[in-house]
């Protein structure tokens, strides 16, 4: 039945066509792209968000036809600012009418679309606007989504996601939601438009709950693996573990998932006591000829390992610990049992049954004087500001483009920040914030590898979008505790992380100073001494740097501003003579000569350990500096062919 209602200038109905409303798109200015996410609010506090197409519709009766000022604000983007400092437009809402408003990216990433929950393209849909996925408005009548996990397998991307809300009541259910979607160029969409979920759903249409056993709690997966069993079949393998709260655990089992029952099944119970298993997201890696699964942690620096097949995965006694304790040990501040040499040079290496040390654990060692900070290896720093950026949850892996290990992870509420390492365990020093959300929370992010483009030059990765352990006045309507897409373009130059150079020891006895690609061609791992200091690779050379020249010769390896006959920049780094405000990280590059025997080094510390050399007057450059003392370095660690 249609209902009608008199208003002022005439009648109008209830059910509204698309020309009856009035459509603001709010697009990047760079790329042109709409922006989702977007709040446009009247002065009397109607609020409107865009979707994921950019696009927000309004029929408010009382203010079309007339002059209307909308405040425009969105995370990470910005609006001019008018003379009274507000930022926003005044409109002239008008039926079947539309406005297009340009934003200002502040974020380095780009963000998408929305991935999960109701009304992911509600406006395009009322305004008659295309839309690129197949259910726009409600899919498996999920409303929100916390923590995605993503598998390829058998042919498609599993997604799986732990508590799940649904329209019908307050409470969800907690027993880890499931769906699948097709790889792009195999029926699945371009990352860069959308995703098409198709959910596994009970008889009621509802998110299908992928842990079933009748343990009360909630049920949450982590660690998703592949892995051929002893019959040759590939099976999908994760650990789920049962929450009586959010921090107490009551069950844990590796699980395998049943295709045919579309759910996963308890395979081998965990030791609630054992230091380690599977978590977070999973990165395959090739050691010594042997693919392995490392696991990040909280930290997110990669601290477990373990070799990839049936046999190791599910037997949890075969999993190795990234560590600096003496092999059997377990955490404890007040007496650790840390492994040094006779010198007291702190080890760090791959150890069975033994605890990991993330950042917490690190800083209470640091605190308790059993380490100094410079032996901690989880060493992130701002490359901004030199401040320590303590990530957590989020998630590495390799990247073509860059031809290093890279990192998205999460410090603060709402801060996704981009760091990069030579060996997944590191070392991992400068980073960068690329996202910024304000008094909201995003949490748990994690790349999608299988969605990499342009050789790894676009990365895309979502996270939770939530108001929850943040100081948000309000939860965003639709989008709160929702999964949101995001794309970051490695060529952007504020992406060209300084990477260590190394000192190298030669087979001739000499000194060399490599970075990844050097030392990768040179197959000098081994002979790697430690890390001189940090330079921007080669690849990633950008207005305001100089390049560096490497010259080997009989007494070592001279580093200086001017090419060799066919020489390539070994490295490049500021100008010495560059009085600009930069980072405290940033310190002068000196050489160091010996007076008798003519050898020379390079080195930002002063003295340098040899007291018999002597420092040039004047720095040959700027570099970064290494705050690191110990060197953690994954020396047999190399990316795993993609399969």
């Amino acid at each position: 039945m249609i209902v009608w209602l008199l208003v002022t200038g005439g009648i109008r109905s209830l059910s509204a066509a698309p020309a009856d409303y009035f459509t603001i798109q709010v697009v990047d200015d760079q790329t042109g792209r709409g922006v989702p996410l977007v709040e446009l609010g009247t002065v009397n506090h109607i609020t409107l968000y865009t979707d994921s197409n950019g696009l927000a519709v309004f029929d408010e009766p009382g203010l079309m036809g007339r002059e209307v000022y909308f405040h425009v604000k969105s995370h990470g983007y910005e609006y001019p600012k008018d003379g009274f400092g507000y930022r926003g437009a005044r409109l002239r809402p008008a039926p079947g009418g539309s406005v297009t408003l340009k934003v200002r990216r502040l974020n380095i990433a780009e963000r998408l679309y929305r991935v999960t929950g109701e009304g992911i393209y509600r406006d395009s849909v009322l305004a008659g606007r295309p839309v690129p996925i197949h259910e726009p408005v409600l899919n498996g009548q999920v409303l929100g989504q916390d923590t995605v996990m993503t598998i390829p397998y058998r042919g498609k991307i599993y997604w799986f996601w732990g508590d799940t809300d649904r329209p019908s009541y307050p409470l969800g259910h907690f027993g880890t939601a499931g769906a699948t979607s097709e790889l792009p160029g195999f029926g699945g969409l371009d990352p860069g438009v959308g995703v098409n979920l198709d959910y596994f759903t009970d008889a009621t249409g509802f998110s299908l709950p992928m842990c079933r056993w009748p343990s009360p709690g909630m049920k949450w997966t982590f660690g998703l693996m592949t892995v051929r069993d002893p019959a040759g079949e590939e099976q999908l393998l994760a650990r789920c573990d049962t929450h009586k709260s959010l921090g107490e655990v009551t069950e844990r089992w590796l699980v395998r998932f049943n295709d045919a029952g579309t759910n996963f099944e308890r395979l081998v119970p965990l030791d609630l006591n054992a230091p380690l298993f599977p978590d977070s997201h999973p990165f395959r890696v090739k050691v010594r000829g042997e693919d392995y699964y490392y696991f990040p942690s909280w930290s997110p620096q990669p601290c477990v390992r373990v070799q990839a097949d049936w046999a190791h995965v599910t037997n949890v006694a075969t999993y190795e610990a990234f560590t600096c304790l003496s092999a059997g040990a377990r955490f404890d501040a007040t007496a650790p049992n840390l492994d040094r040499a006779a010198d007291g040079t702190l080890r760090y290496a791959w150890k069975t049954n033994t605890d990991y040390l993330d950042q917490r654990h690190q800083a209470k060692l640091v605190s308790a004087g059993a380490l100094k900070p410079s032996e901690g290896w989880l060493q992130m720093r701002d490359i901004e500001t030199d401040a320590p950026v303590r990530g957590h949850g989020g998630s590495v892996c390799w990247n073509a483009f860059h031809q290093r290990w890279v990192m998205i992870a999460q410090q603060g509420a709402g801060e996704i920040w981009f760091a990069e390492a030579d060996s997944p365990v590191g070392p991992w020093v400068y980073a960068r914030k690329i996202v910024s959300h304000d008094h909201y929370n995003f949490y748990n992010p994690t790349q999608h590898p299988f969605f990499d483009q342009a050789g790894g030059r676009l990365v895309y990765f979502e996270g939770t979008y939530t108001d929850t352990f943040s100081d948000a006045p309000m939860p965003t309507p639709r989008y709160n505790y929702n999964q949101i897409m995001y794309r970051l373009n490695l060529a952007d130059p504020r992406l060209a992380l300084p990477a260590p150079v190394y000192r190298v020891s030669n087979p001739d006895g000499t000194t060399g100073y490599l970075m990844r690609e050097g030392v990768q061609a040179a197959d000098a791992w081994q002979r790697i001494v430690n890390v001189a200091f940090f330079a921007v690779p080669p690849s990633y050379a950008h207005e305001g740097l100089v390049p560096v020249y490497a010259v080997p010769n009989k007494m070592g390896t001279v580093l200086q501003l001017t090419p060799s006959a066919g020489g390539k920049p070994q490295f490049y780094a500021l100008p010495a003579d560059d009085s600009g405000k930069t980072s405290s990280a940033v310190v002068p590059l000196f050489e160091f000569r010996q007076p008798t025997g003519g050898k020379w080094i390079y080195a930002t510390a002063t003295p340098p350990p040899e007291t018999s050399f002597t420092r040039a007057t004047k720095p040959l450059c700027r570099v970064w500096r290494n705050p690191v003392s110990v060197l953690a370095l994954d020396r047999d660690a190399q990316p795993a062919p993609v399969k």
